[in-house]
């Protein structure tokens, strides 16, 4: 193949290359060549670097990291949308977080859910995936969620807090109690929990703390890695 390149960039003519600047011409030339010449198809070469689909939750549940991950949901949804069949991807998304605010997992959580309808999303967690972390990691496709064998999982009710007049903080906590509805309504979609074994769970008053086995058996996960 080399040789048949030489052939094909190799002056026809015997004049000696001019000097520029210390240069030649001939060292100068841009050399463009046809892969198809060459006999390469470029649709079946090898991609040069792999096609990941991977995205990795590694810190507290708050608006810029969520910001973040939507947007990279939403690029590599539509990288799959304009990939042909047999080139499409699972998306990756590694959990490892104590949680953090109610609002921005639920903002995370339905997108997680309007990309499965034409991804699947693989969630794997490590490490730790508690509070908000575990809606998340029992969000993504059923039967391709991943825990590792040490992953600590940890549920609890929805916390919040105010102060102020007594009329603001009764609506406030009228808001909170709607909040953990709304937790555990799409907890128990995603998961084995029925809702008394759920809210049992929670009116505990304390951190549940579950094995990856245990998450398992309650639907947070499929697979122990």
């Amino acid at each position: 193949m080399i040789k048949k390149i030489k052939e094909m960039i190799t002056p026809s003519t015997k004049e000696a290359p001019t000097e520029v600047s210390g240069e030649t011409e001939k060292d100068q030339r841009i050399i463009m060549v046809d892969p198809s010449v060459l006999g390469i198809d470029m649709e079946s070469a090898p991609d040069p670097e792999p096609d990941l689909r991977i995205l990795g939750l590694f810190a507290d549940v708050h608006e810029e990291k969520i910001a973040e991950l939507i947007h990279g949901l939403l690029i590599l949804d539509e990288m799959n949308k304009l990939s042909k069949e047999d080139k499409q991807k699972p998306i990756e998304f590694y959990i490892s977080t104590y949680g953090g605010n109610a609002d921005d997992m639920f903002g995370l959580y339905d997108i997680i859910r309007q990309v499965k309808e034409t991804s699947e999303i693989h969630t794997i967690g490590l490490g730790k995936v508690m509070s908000a972390g575990v809606l998340l990691l029992a969000s993504g496709t059923q039967g391709k969620r991943k825990i590792g064998k040490n992953c600590r999982v940890m549920i609890h009710s929805v916390m919040g807090g105010n102060h102020g007049s007594l009329h603001n903080m009764m609506n406030e906590l009228e808001a909170i109690e709607q909040l953990q509805d709304m937790y555990c309504d799409a907890l128990i979609e995603c998961t084995k929990l029925t809702r008394a074994k759920l809210k049992k769970m929670i009116e505990r008053k304390v951190n549940v703390y579950l094995s990856a086995e245990e998450a398992v058996e309650m639907g947070i996960a499929d697979i122990i890695i």
